[in-house]
């Protein structure tokens, strides 16, 4: 279990460095310069028919207190948090329970669930820390689509 789910739910709440967001609902907290993030944020968009998922990219302000917050670092690309009611999720993890919740192509990613956890952030951190080298760099908020900057959270 990472050291982060095991913190109270809402717990930012209460921390005075992190500015007040609307958390009604699941926040997804990513990398808004990396090719796969942004690809991530654009099946979100088009898959989460209720509309519920917001995106929060870790370099805003708010992205980098939730993340520091949970003693995660927003320089560091190994740095991916799902956030939903109050409890937060990071990494691979994060990623499974997000796509479960969001659906369609999303649920792929429970196939990873067959691998123990150890493994699944081995997975991650690899695929991470090698993201702008293996794919490139994008802005998200540059190229954003009506459907993604309603989600978009600053």
């Amino acid at each position: 279990m990472h050291p982060i789910t095991c913190r109270d739910a809402y717990s930012y709440r209460d921390d005075p460095a992190v500015p007040d967001f609307d958390d009604d609902g699941p926040r997804v907290f990513m990398d808004g310069e990396c090719v796969l993030c942004t690809a991530g944020a654009r099946l979100i968009a088009r898959f989460d028919r209720a509309g519920a998922f917001r995106i929060i990219r870790v370099q805003s302000d708010t992205g980098r207190a939730v993340l520091k917050h949970y003693g995660l670092n927003p320089d560091d690309p190994e740095s991916w948090l799902y956030l939903v009611e109050g409890k937060a999720h990071a990494g691979l993890d994060g990623m499974i329970r997000a796509g479960a919740r969001i659906g369609g192509p999303g649920r792929l990613l429970q196939v990873f669930r067959v691998l123990p956890g150890a493994v699944q952030e081995w997975l991650y951190r690899r695929m991470a820390r090698n993201r702008y080298r293996l794919f490139g760099r994008t802005d998200m908020c540059a190229v954003a689509d009506p459907e993604l900057r309603a989600r978009l959270v600053e």
